[in-house]
């Protein structure tokens, strides 16, 4: 190698910025300095601002809803966890949980709790815990022998809004069941004999 021959590596040096030298440039107009005057202050929002008329995020209608408070869970099937089982990844002899469940690779995160679900077919007797699990999930747990251990409860007040009724609701109830609702001649001839009670002529 010669000295002439040595050279710096590819795009390790860079020509100087010709700012100012028209929009097509890439660096007109402003000079990469930006806007004088309103737009270079803070606190001012111009986007979306059509000259006075009704903004297009406004003019459109909205849909839907987002919970910020929605639970997600880790969903696993009964069958997927016979196939753990058949693998080798988990033991039915030992209680699972859902760190469990993670360690051996049958959810890829915990999330908020564990729902059991029950597709597919499952023979070995084992107790695990879960958040959540499905009325056919605690049968096919049950028939094969094992146990689950639901733990989140309902609430109370999910409980109190469940048993709640409206007044129709057991207007109607009482109805059906041979009490007759008062007719409006009925309320009538009362208030008739509450006012000759007041008034005795």
């Amino acid at each position: 190698m010669k000295l002439n021959e040595i050279s710096d590596h590819a795009h390790s040096t860079h020509g100087r910025t010709r700012v100012g030298r028209g929009i097509g440039s890439g660096k007109g107009k402003r000079s990469g300095h930006g806007d004088k005057g309103q737009k270079s202050r803070s606190g001012v929002a111009l986007k979306g601002f059509e000259g006075g008329q009704m903004p297009i995020h406004r003019r459109l209608p909205k849909r839907g809803f987002n919970n910020i408070f929605r639970k997600r869970f880790a969903v696993v099937n009964v069958g997927r966890l016979q196939s753990a089982f058949d693998s080798g990844k988990l033991d039915p002899a030992k209680s699972i949980t859902g760190m469990t469940l993670v360690e051996a690779g049958v959810i890829n995160q915990l999330r908020d709790g564990v729902r059991l679900l029950g597709q597919g077919d499952l023979s070995a007797k084992v107790s695990i815990e879960v958040d959540w699990a499905s009325a056919s999930a605690l049968a096919a747990v049950e028939k094969a022998g094992g146990k689950v251990t639901v733990l989140r409860k309902p609430k109370a007040s999910d409980a109190a809004k469940k048993g709640r009724r409206s007044k129709k609701a057991i207007s109607l109830e009482g109805n059906d069941q041979g009490e007759e609702l008062a007719t409006s001649d009925d309320i009538q001839k009362d208030d008739d004999a509450s006012d000759s009670d007041l008034n005795p002529e």
